[in-house]
Formats: C-alpha cells, sequence, structure tokens
C-alpha cells in the first residue's frame, strides 16, 4: 500500500483534525489521543492516528504516568509505530515531565528527605528500571553534586561501594545521601536494601564520610531511612 493509501490527517474533514481542532479551540479542547496523533502525523491502513493513540493509550490504562515510562521499543510493538515516531512520543513525554519540575527555585541544599526527594526525581521517576543515585554535599549540607551509581533491571541494580566512595573522596564531600528506585512501586525497603545501607554507613564511618539518608523512589512517593529511625 502507498503512502497516499494511508488513513493520514491531512484526508480526514477539517473539523475532526487535531492540528485545526488546536488552532480553533486551543490545546485544551484536544483529548490526549488527539494530542498523541498530532506528534505521529499519520497512523495506518486500517486505523486513524487518533484511533491509534487510543489503543496505545488503552494499553496503559489512559495512564500519562505509565505511558511516560514506556520505551522506544514498547512504542514500536505497536502496528504503525515506527522508530521515528516512538522517538518523537519519548521525547515529547520527557519534556512534559522536565517541565512540571522546573517550575521552582533549584535545590541547594538540602535541609529535609523531601529536599533530595525533589532533587532528585527529575532523573528517578518514569523508570521501568532500578538506579542507584547519590548527592554529594559539603559540610554544610550544600549540593556539590549528583551522580548516577549504577543502573540495572527491574527487580535489582548492583552497587559498588567503592565507586561511592572514590565519587566522595574525588569531590571532597563530608556528606551523602543515597537513593535508589523501586518500579514496582512497593516503598518497603528489602533486606538488601537494609544490609547495604548498613555495609555502605560502615564503610564511610571509616573515610569520615556520613551517610545522612538513604531514600527509596516511587513515582509518587519516597520512604526515608533517616525519617523511619533506620539510618
Amino acid at each position: 500500500m502507498s503512502e497516499a493509501g494511508k488513513l493520514n490527517i491531512k484526508a480526514w474533514a477539517e473539523e475532526d483534525r487535531p492540528r485545526e481542532k488546536l488552532l480553533a479551540k486551543g490545546r485544551t479542547a484536544l483529548s490526549d489521543s488527539e494530542l498523541l496523533a498530532i506528534l505521529i502525523g499519520s497512523g495506518t491502513t486500517e486505523k486513524t492516528a487518533v484511533d491509534l493513540c487510543k489503543e496505545i493509550l488503552a494499553s496503559v490504562g489512559n495512564n500519562l504516568d505509565k505511558l511516560a515510562r514506556l520505551g522506544v521499543k514498547d512504542l514500536m510493538r505497536f502496528k504503525g509505530i515506527g522508530e521515528a515516531k516512538a522517538i518523537t512520543i519519548v521525547a515529547a513525554l520527557e519534556l512534559g515531565r522536565r517541565k512540571k519540575d522546573s517550575g521552582e527555585e533549584p535545590i541547594k541544599k538540602i535541609t529535609s528527605s523531601k529536599d533530595a526527594f525533589d532533587y532528585l526525581k527529575p532523573w528517578m521517576i518514569d523508570l521501568n528500571h532500578e538506579v542507584f543515585f547519590v548527592i554529594l554535599l559539603a559540610r554544610n549540607n550544600t549540593i556539590i553534586k549528583h551522580e548516577l551509581i549504577s543502573s540495572g533491571g527491574i527487580s535489582g541494580t548492583i552497587v559498588d561501594a567503592k565507586l561511592i566512595f572514590k565519587s566522595a573522596i574525588d569531590n571532597l564531600a563530608s556528606g551523602i545521601i543515597l537513593a535508589h528506585n523501586h518500579p514496582s512501586g512497593n516503598l518497603k525497603p528489602s533486606e538488601q536494601d537494609i544490609s547495604l545501607t548498613k555495609r555502605i554507613k560502615a564503610g564511610a564511618a571509616l573515610l569520615d564520610l556520613t551517610i545522612l539518608d538513604h531514600l527509596i523512589f516511587t513515582n509518587k512517593d519516597y520512604f526515608s531511612f533517616a525519617d523511619e529511625g533506620k539510618m
């Protein structure tokens, strides 16, 4: 079938075209599927772009947070979504996520677990795999930098404590906040999480470093070892 045979947006009645609808009625008048359809431009021989986007949204329960967790390969499983369209969707959702997190003044000093959560959120939510970050702090708890220590699979990631200590020493840090995510959404620390925290804390003490907290992230909330008296 030629490109001209596809059910694309240009072939629709003008009042049904998402681009024209946006211009005439404003962006808030469009449904989620219509906004996505603008991104992909065309559907397939069987489905319009809007119908294809409805199918994609239905697969995640019409939940945009879950949609944002889909990667390029996940989106390419839908007939009519090639690599270029999948990349466009992922990029647009990432921009939306960054915009959501950029409205406030950047955090420069950690005074609570909430500060650490808000600071790391842009790098640790909407992921379907586990990552482990550290925040390195000066003696007055101002942020020196944050660093990705490891990235793994759905159920875990391997953390090398030596990499944490090397980064802290190289950057003349005094304090460290540990953080990793649970893609499952379960906030409860595992036995491995508790054991790892104890081992890193013990090693840090030998180097005159302080482990201030260990946060477990989900998309919506967090668990703080310090707040729960587990440090």
